[in-house]
């Protein structure tokens, strides 16, 4: 289904309608910035970054509400924004610096928001799909209505805790929205190659599990199935899966040449399916924006991601002393 046939089925209002290409933007443009620290040096280690997905998190995000969890893989800045945790410090944390979420000690896949619920990136393929259940058993315990969002790749959905966890998840029937990200490639491996099954998502059905595919570049069908998948999971009819269909546009990570697949490819993506542009031109045709307010809020936005920037160079390196911390916890009696 097109984006605009979505908008009018989803009688989405022009104020939804910008505040969702507000937040997908300022996760493309932060991610472009990132890019470019990691170019000059500024940037240590791994980093992956997340443009070209946007549509996922800020969909997920949208049927959000606060109390509800989200734990994700190393593809993760695009999730912290979205669930609105502070560009400086996610920036700093990148740039290895005190100002950091995880005091400049985690870097691009270890940082974490308890305020925001946000419980990680995590370097491990598929390590955080046991842990996203474990979150959503704690509120299942609790007696809550929260929801737990555990994003994974493609990739990951290959690896077997997942399975383990699906078991688990729907014997207990555990308020947990499995989201995977199917980028096309895990890692430099095509799916097509990689994958026999026809869809991810069908695998939960050996276990009962409900689930359905999304066309993961338009955000307005992600935040529809988002509704559905929540409902759910708040009525206690256990966990449900989401096959977010989505494309990056930049390699597995800032040191992959991505020559697995065509600049071609890339380019009809970018130019017929991008999700920032679908909603731009609901905005523009549709007559909710005009060409000038939405190169103001580019001009915004892109005054942030520099502050940012900034503020991340700024930041003091973390003593040596912090080496020693958050390592152990003391116990009380």
């Amino acid at each position: 289904m097109s984006a605009k046939k979505v908008a009018a089925k989803s009688n989405v209002s022009a104020e939804e309608l910008l505040g969702h290409y507000r937040e997908m933007l300022m996760i493309r443009r932060f991610e472009e910035k990132a890019g470019q620290l990691y170019g000059m040096g500024l940037i240590g280690g791994f980093c992956h970054l997340y443009i070209g997905q946007e549509a996922v998190v800020v969909g997920l995000e949208a049927v959000a509400k606060e109390g509800d969890k989200r734990v994700t893989s190393y593809r993760d800045h695009g999730h912290m924004l979205a669930c609105g945790m502070d560009p400086n410090g996610i920036m700093a944390e990148l740039t290895g610096r005190e100002g950091g979420f995880s005091k400049g000690k985690g870097g691009s896949m270890h940082m974490f928001s308890k305020e925001k619920h946000f419980y990680g990136g995590h370097g491990i393929v598929a390590a955080q799909v046991p842990l996203g259940a474990g979150l959503a058993f704690s509120d299942k315990y609790k007696g809550n209505d929260n929801v737990t969002f555990a994003y994974f790749g493609d990739g990951a959905a290959n690896q077997g805790q997942v399975y383990e966890t699906y078991n688990m998840a729907e014997l207990w029937d555990l308020p947990v929205v499995f989201v995977i990200e199917n980028n096309q490639y895990a890692m430099g491996t095509s799916v097509k190659r990689s994958t026999k099954s026809p869809s991810l998502w069908e695998r939960g059905k050996a276990y009962g599990i409900e689930g359905e595919e999304v066309d993961g570049m338009n955000v307005l069908a992600v935040k529809e199935a988002g509704e559905r998948a929540v409902a759910h999971c708040r009525a206690g009819k256990g966990p449900y899966i989401l096959e977010v269909k989505t494309y990056r546009y930049r390699g597995h990570s800032m040191s992959d040449p991505a020559k697995y697949r065509t600049r071609e490819e890339v380019q009809k993506m970018r130019d017929e399916r991008d999700p920032i542009e679908q909603v731009r031109d609901m905005l523009l045709t549709g007559k909710h924006a005009s060409e000038d307010e939405l190169k103001a809020i580019d001009k915004e936005i892109k005054g942030v991601v520099n502050a940012a920037a900034e503020f991340s160079k700024e930041s003091p390196e973390p003593a040596l002393e912090e080496l020693w911390t958050d390592i152990y916890a003391e116990e009380t009696v």
